[in-house]
This record gives structure tokens, sequence and C-alpha cells, in this order.
């Protein structure tokens, strides 16, 4: 089975940019989509039901033209919810949470914190409401898979220019720390099981200072899962020569009991 996590900086912008036969090419089997940018009634029927996904949920936010997520799937869930209470904040369309007889998918466009101190602040208690939900479903037995948008990069390796930005919401200690904290209760980055020491892999690059071209990027984009998934993953990758927004997908391949894959 192949999971794919992509900010794509808006669905309506993105599927001008040839985005169907991106994602055919993708080739996932549930693909997650962050800032979707775009409410209900802006649905268009190929939105709806894009080809091959049968399964398509939004959650959008109150707000027009800001954050939203999407999960498409060729796979049937068990059930589905859009946004998770009070604590997640619905009105700004950030959670899907998909279940599966094998795991939990989350979906999550987790919130920048560079606009103010408010924001950051709203960013670190979504960050610690998440962790206890997350744990609140490892306790009762369920298997997690948690990919997105994280909005911080958690190691010097992580960014193209650490020292610079240490200042920068998005890798200050405070929000290293809770994913530091993650990993202490247990959830494993997928991507450095697989290359631990690699530097240069980064999935958002700035359209402002034009950092693509140069590879000056930042890796904020993961999937995080719980111990127990672990001998079943097979791979975890970043397509970073993907365009059509200013972060790249990233995906793992996962085998688990009763899952069905689409070719790869």
């Amino acid at each position: 089975m192949r999971l794919i996590s992509w900010n794509i900086n808006g669905l309506r912008a993105i599927w001008k940019k040839d985005f169907i036969n991106i994602l055919q090419n993708l080739k996932g089997d549930i693909v997650c989509l962050q800032e979707t940018k775009l409410q209900e009634d802006q649905l268009e029927p190929f939105m709806i039901q894009p080809q091959g996904y049968p399964y398509v949920n939004y959650h959008f936010a109150a707000r027009k033209g800001y954050s939203g997520v999407a999960t498409y799937s060729r796979i049937k869930p068990r059930n589905v919810e859009v946004g998770l209470g009070d604590s997640w904040n619905d009105n700004e369309g950030r959670v899907i949470l998909s279940r599966y007889d094998d795991f939990i998918l989350f979906n999550i466009y987790f919130p920048n914190g560079q606009m103010n101190e408010e924001r950051l602040q709203y960013k670190l208690d979504f960050y610690e409401q998440s962790l206890k939900y997350f744990d609140q479903c490892k306790e009762k037995g369920e298997s997690l898979i948690i990919c997105g948008d994280y909005n911080t990069a958690h190691h010097p390796i992580d960014l193209a220019r650490p020292k610079e930005n240490e200042q920068t919401s998005g890798f200050l200690p405070i929000e290293r720390a809770w994913m530091d904290k993650m990993e202490a209760h247990g959830y494993l980055d997928t991507f450095r099981i697989f290359h631990p020491d690699e530097p240069d892999w980064y999935s958002w690059w700035s359209y402002r200072t034009n950092a693509r071209p140069g590879n000056i990027g930042w890796r904020i984009d993961y999937f995080y899962i719980s111990p127990d998934l672990q001998p079943y993953l097979n791979d975890a990758f970043i397509l970073d020569d993907i365009m059509g927004s200013d972060h790249c997908p990233v995906g793992i391949d996962i085998e688990v009991a009763g899952s069905k894959s689409s070719s790869r």
C-alpha cells in the first residue's frame, strides 16, 4: 500500500497545472492533501470524485481561501471523522481522521506560527492536543499513521540553513521540543528510518526567495507511525522532482494485513 501526503498550496491552482495526471502518476492508494484553500461550494465534479479515487473527504475552513485538507482513497474506510472537537479548532479545516481495518490515518495541516506570538501559541496548543489524542488512540491498541505538513523542521539536518533560522518559527527550540516529545512517546519519523543521516532532503522551498533551484529548503512534511507498524514499513520517500506547489509530495510504502494495494 502506498500513502502520499502533499501540501498542494491551493487545489484550484494546482488542478490547472495538470494535477490529475500527477495524481495518477503518484500511484497512491491513499493521498492526503493539505492547504486545499477552497469551500464546499467551490468544488468541481472532478474534485468530488477524482479518477480512480471513489472515497473522497474534505475538511473546509470557515475562512475563504484558507487552510483545508482532503483525503482521496482507493480503499473504503470504515469511518471518517472531519475535525475532532473544539481543541482542534474545526473552523480552520485542519484534520481528517480515516479509520481502516488495520490503522487510523490522520491527515493534518498543522498550524504555522510565523504570524505572531498568538499564532505560535495556537500552534503549540494544537501540537499538545494532537499528541494527547494520538496517545489516547494508541492506548486503545490502535495503529496510527500521522501525516501532513507539520510546519516544523525537527533537526538541523532538516533544513538548509539552520543557523540563520534558529529564531524563526518552524525551527524554534520550543517547536522542535514538541517533536522530540512525540518521538519520546514512541512515534517514528518514517523517512529517517531509511535515511537516518542523509542531508539535503527537503519538502518545502520558499516561493519568495526562489529557493527551490538551489535546494534551499526545509523538511516539514512527515509520515509518523506508531511503533507497532514499523515491521510492515517497506519504504519512506520524498518526491522532490514533483512540481506544482511550494511543497513536494512525501510518502510511505507499507504492508498491512488485509490491505489492497494498487500497482506501483
